[in-house]
């Protein structure tokens, strides 16, 4: 299926979402649920993109039409961060950002399994019946074809289907979801976003990749030589490359077109990193409050202007070349 012709999933539209409920052991899901039959999915679903969402909304489906409860069990932090954290690849999203994702596909309840040493050593078999069986009751696992699971990954999707005949659940393997070419995974877009390719990334997450933090004051040399911007502060690991992006910026839950600059702001010899966004048609002074940036499409280099005045002229004609492009959508993803 072309992840471009994803569509937002409504399970009931008429019905109003209950908040996602979260446990963070097992302990706390027997005590939250009981013994609640499952439909559900497994893995770290960093970026929570299209392939993903194929996966959660067909867990959300057969979680509906069986009368179960819909969930996903997934880590935090990455394993690979605990296991080698040399290599361990920068997220996409914090967990928070997970979660929500996991609530617009349909979810119901999410399971957070602390990622240690000693989690990483369970045996397959000793996983799925500790965690499926024994505490998510799972009916349904819902999960990729090149899953791997327990010590050493040492499982994959033909013993899961055995431990499901066993344990009395059934596996059902979804497709990767590509657009032909290529498959859509966490790897591909965290490639497209490292190098500013912000539409490619926008194809395979299903929604713009934004950056989600809190607005702190800068240094205030933008209002008063430039334009007045807004300066961000994120926990996000993943940064577009350093450059002049259009973008969305969301403030006080209204939705203005801008400018983003990601860079150390070399015309004022700057060093620090900041993540500064102009937005249209916003008056406000505000120097603190939630803030996320959704980008749309990169621009060009940053650079070191001559003057104050050249920079300012090249900033006026970002903002009239970001004012082209079309405002984009966030979806429910």
């Amino acid at each position: 299926m072309p992840y471009e012709q994803l569509e937002p999933m409504e399970i009931s539209p008429s019905a109003p979402r209950k908040p996602l409920m979260v446990a963070h052991s097992a302990e706390e899901w027997r005590q939250l649920f009981g013994g609640a039959p499952t439909a559900l999915s497994i893995g770290n679903f960093d970026g929570v993109h299209s392939g993903h969402r194929k996966i959660l909304e067909d867990v959300a489906q057969r979680a509906h039409q069986s009368g179960w409860m819909s969930a996903v069990l997934t880590f935090d932090p990455h394993p690979t961060k605990v296991l080698r954290p040399e290599a361990a690849p920068r997220q996409i999203e914090t967990l928070a950002q997970r979660l929500e994702g996991f609530w617009r596909n349909g979810i119901a309840a999410v399971l957070v399994l602390p990622f240690t040493l000693e989690l990483a050593q369970v045996k397959a078999r000793d996983f799925v019946e500790k965690f499926l069986v024994e505490t998510m009751n799972a009916k349904a696992v819902l999960v990729g074809e090149g899953f791997r699971f327990g010590n050493r990954q040492e499982g994959d999707v033909e013993l899961m289907e055995k431990l499901g005949d066993k344990f009395g659940f059934e596996v059902d393997i979804i497709a990767p979801v590509g657009d032909g070419n290529s498959v859509v995974s966490s790897s591909a877009i965290r490639q497209a976003v490292r190098d500013g390719r912000m539409e490619d990334a926008r194809l395979m997450l299903g929604r713009p990749f934004a950056l989600a933090g809190e607005i702190h004051p800068g240094t205030g040399q933008g209002r008063k030589l430039v334009v007045p911007t807004l300066n961000l502060t994120t926990q996000q690991e993943l940064l577009p490359k350093n450059g002049v992006y259009a973008t969305e910026s969301v403030v006080g839950g209204k939705t203005y077109q801008s400018v983003t600059n990601i860079g150390v702001r070399p015309t004022f010899d700057g060093q620090k990193l900041a993540i500064e966004s102009n937005l249209f048609d916003f008056t406000e002074t505000i120097t603190a409050g939630a803030m996320e940036v959704r980008f749309k499409s990169r621009l060009r280099d940053e650079q070191k202007f001559p003057s104050i005045e050249a920079l300012r002229e090249q900033v006026l004609k970002d903002i009239e070349a970001a004012k082209k492009l079309p405002a984009t959508t966030q979806g429910l993803v």
